[in-house]
């Protein structure tokens, strides 16, 4: 096979140097499965990675990227055949093996996903691993018996990638969902894609008690710390808070009270190393009724692999919305 094209992470003297590399298929990570890339994403992660003002690499050097969509151009695994339309999410990508920012990749037949019916390779990663997470998020939260009539649901960090595409799917199922942001401005988006209630991150009064007024049937949120807090002091009898993101802080201080006089529950949400199982039926969900309906609004940001270097700076500084996909090929 030709010589191709990636996005390279590395490290030089204790600090991330990443930039555009000529590479083979022998350069690349173990796998059974080669693909053409077409589409990957850029996440909050993929920032961190590429800039260094997070420690995401576990190895160096590796190709960037911790989504890809494309078409299998050789198997050994009888799963898959050529000309598949494929896609890969977490599994290690842009961690311990390379990742979607290059014109091949090549994985483990395990971490492949067919692309769902009626769904495109650039739909995928659209919903890449911020909706693949947002929905591993509500099918745990109601495989633990959330459901619409118990009451609203409160996504936190609503304007990014994971927040938006929730208030989709939630809005999408029935929920009444209520968005918290810090971005007064966002408002109109958030409420054209879903959202009832669009509540300012700035207005809160967070409490101080074990236990305040209940608010929430449940809780999807992107930022942990203070806020993540405040969700176990004021979310119903029953209802669960699934925890899919640290943006704010990695820390969480609170007591036992709301878990045992509410019976709240706190569900953690891991979308690397999800089973295969729960992965292929999360995704199949998300081709049916978690299917996003606002994707051209959520999604509205396309780049080509060119702009890719210059795109991660917005991400660490918090102005992007919703989702950024990258076209490879």
């Amino acid at each position: 096979m030709q010589d191709f094209r990636a996005y390279r992470i590395d490290q030089e003297d204790g600090k991330i140097v990443a930039g555009f590399a000529t590479l083979n298929l022998d350069d690349l990570s173990a796998g059974e499965v080669v693909i053409k890339v077409s589409h990957s994403t850029i996440n909050y992660k993929d920032a961190l990675a590429a800039t260094g003002a997070g420690r995401i690499l576990r190895s160096f050097p590796l190709v960037g990227g911790i989504d890809l969509s494309g078409t299998v151009v050789s198997s050994e695994s009888d799963e898959f055949a050529k000309g598949d339309t494929v896609l890969v999410n977490g599994c290690g990508l842009s961690e311990t093996r390379d990742g979607g920012y290059a014109e091949f990749a090549r994985v483990p037949a395990a971490a492949v996903v067919p692309v769902p019916e009626g769904m495109t390779a650039a739909e995928a990663m659209q919903i890449g691993t911020a909706g693949y997470t947002a929905a591993l998020a509500i099918h745990r939260m109601e495989q633990n018996g959330q459901r619409p009539e118990n009451g609203p649901i409160v996504v936190t960090g609503a304007t990014g990638g994971v927040g938006s595409i929730a208030v989709d799917m939630l809005d999408g199922r029935g929920y009444e969902v209520v968005a918290l942001t810090g971005k007064a401005e966002q408002s109109d988006y958030l409420k054209g894609i879903g959202a009832r209630q669009v509540l300012l991150r700035g207005d809160l009064d967070l409490g101080k008690r074990p236990m305040e007024k209940a608010q929430w049937a449940g809780a999807i949120d992107n930022l942990g710390g203070e806020v993540l807090t405040w969700l176990t002091r004021t979310t119903d009898y029953g209802g669960n808070i699934a925890s899919i993101g640290l943006a704010a802080s990695h820390e969480l201080n609170t007591t036992v009270i709301p878990f045992i006089l509410r019976a709240v529950c706190l569900l953690g949400i891991n979308s690397v190393d999800t089973p295969r199982d729960l992965r292929l039926q999360v995704w199949q969900r998300i081709g049916n009724d978690l299917k996003p309906r606002h994707l051209d609004k959520i999604a509205a940001n396309n780049i080509t692999f060119d702009e890719l270097p210059d795109a991660f700076q917005a991400f660490i500084d918090g102005k992007v919305t919703g989702r950024t996909v990258v076209e490879i090929g």
